[in-house]
């Protein structure tokens, strides 16, 4: 029987406890999602005056990164580039925040950010990758 590592809850707030640090550094207002390996909701945290609408847009990043096995940064730049496949491909979300979280070559679950420019979900979804690979 193979063995492989998993997401805890311990783990998916320290990772977004260093997402958060990210974007209070920069004074972004963000939703940050976790979810485990199966794409379901293992944490969520809203700050008070993010906009509603990002809620649900983290939360499909990280189930999209999870998915298709990949930073939802590839879907944007292949629109971007004209592939527009990508927009008809089911739980896609072609903007950058969203990625999955690796342990020892293991997607053990993902992390979404949405609520500020594709770009700066992005750099804060980096900082809470380099959380996980800090445990």
């Amino acid at each position: 029987m193979a063995n492989k590592p998993i997401l805890t809850l311990e783990d998916a707030k320290r990772i977004a406890a260093a997402s958060q640090a990210e974007a209070l550094q920069n004074e972004w207002r963000v939703v940050i999602a976790v979810v485990d390996d199966g794409g379901h909701l293992l944490y969520l945290q809203r700050s008070h005056d993010t906009q509603f609408g990002s809620l649900e847009t983290a939360i499909q990043k990280a189930h999209a990164a999870v998915a298709f096995q990949r930073p939802t940064k590839v879907s944007e730049d292949a629109v971007l580039g004209g592939r527009l496949i990508h927009l008809a491909l089911p739980g896609v979300i072609p903007a950058e925040g969203g990625v999955p979280l690796i342990l020892d070559g293991i997607i053990v679950g993902g992390l979404g950010i949405s609520g500020v420019r594709s770009s700066q979900d992005g750099q804060i979804a980096a900082a809470g990758v380099a959380a996980l690979t800090k445990s």
